[in-house]
């Protein structure tokens, strides 16, 4: 999780880094991206640490739910860019982009979390079986 967390990381910069340059520096929303990819390549720089792990991941989780809510807004209007008549045709494409990339990787987050804590769960099973023996 936390390489895939700093490959989502460095996705989300390019894309803010593109949307930037695209859109001839007009907009410093235009960077959202690239914001929340910095702070989720911190979380998975920081989760390549064994014992940060857990909390780090918890955080970039958190992060992306929060990119996920904040680009709602925008990916609503995903309608009226293809029928050509959004307003500002490039934070619907770029929110887009953002709220599809962060929901796979919140998807993925979760199913490593679900997997974790099957995993435990057996941990325990298998030592309480063990113990009684």
């Amino acid at each position: 999780m936390p390489r895939l967390t700093l490959l989502v990381g460095g996705l989300l910069v390019a894309t803010g880094l593109v949307a930037y340059v695209a859109t001839d520096g007009t907009s410093l929303t235009s960077l959202i991206p690239s914001a929340i990819g910095v702070l989720l390549g911190i979380a998975g720089a920081v989760a390549l640490k064994p014992p940060a792990q857990k909390h780090a991941i918890h955080g970039a989780l958190v992060i992306a739910l929060l990119g996920v809510a904040g680009s709602l807004a925008n990916v609503v209007k995903f309608g009226q860019l293809i029928d050509g008549t959004a307003e500002r045709p490039a934070a619907v494409l770029v929110s887009t982009i953002m709220f599809l990339v962060l929901l796979v990787y919140l998807a993925f987050g979760v199913r490593s979390f679900v997997a974790a804590r099957r995993s435990r769960g057996r941990l325990s099973s298998s030592e309480a079986n063990g113990s009684r023996s």
